[in-house]
């Protein structure tokens, strides 16, 4: 049951701002350096970074769980891949870590699915960090399988693999 799932307002961009830089500390520690994750990703820069025009469309595609605390972010929309047109992609995820693992981030996944299908779409991409082995884990329990798919993140010197669902 999805119920406490809204569009994202410019308002949330504080919270959204704490959740993605808490979640990229808690779930990418060990695979990204710390110095991108402790001296690159600050909550100031992405309050900063999501406030302005150019990045509105992120604004306007997202969701928040909130309950009365906004615990997750949600970033979807067409896939961005040139092999899958047809695709629906879920962009960004991220459960505020004292969240984690209470239905939260299955809720948003479920939400994503939803939507796609109101959209015409019966495919869900997601990319995933190779090394994160909980979010494979994750997604693999909701039905995700890797497609073979993979990309290179030069910046961050990790690696990518897209898993799909047909929905």
């Amino acid at each position: 049951m999805i119920m406490n799932i809204r569009p994202m307002e410019l308002s949330d961009i504080p919270r959204k701002a704490e959740i993605h830089v808490f979640g990229w500390r808690s779930a990418y520690r060990g695979i990204v350096s710390d110095e991108h994750l402790f001296k690159n990703m600050l909550v100031s820069k992405d309050i900063e970074r999501f406030s302005k025009d150019e990045n509105l469309y992120v604004i306007k595609n997202s969701f928040v769980y909130d309950d009365g605390i906004i615990k997750a972010i949600l970033t979807i929309g067409p896939c961005r891949d040139e092999d899958k047109p047809n695709s629906f992609e879920l962009w960004g995820i991220y459960v505020d870590p004292f969240f984690q693992r209470q239905g939260v981030g299955s809720q948003m996944v479920e939400f994503c699915e939803k939507i796609a299908v109101e959209r015409g779409f019966n495919e869900v991409c997601i990319w995933v960090l190779e090394k994160n082995t909980n979010a494979r884990k994750f997604y693999e329990k909701l039905g995700y399988n890797p497609d073979g798919a993979s990309k290179l993140i030069e910046l961050l010197s990790v690696t990518e693999v897209r898993y799909i669902k047909q929905i």
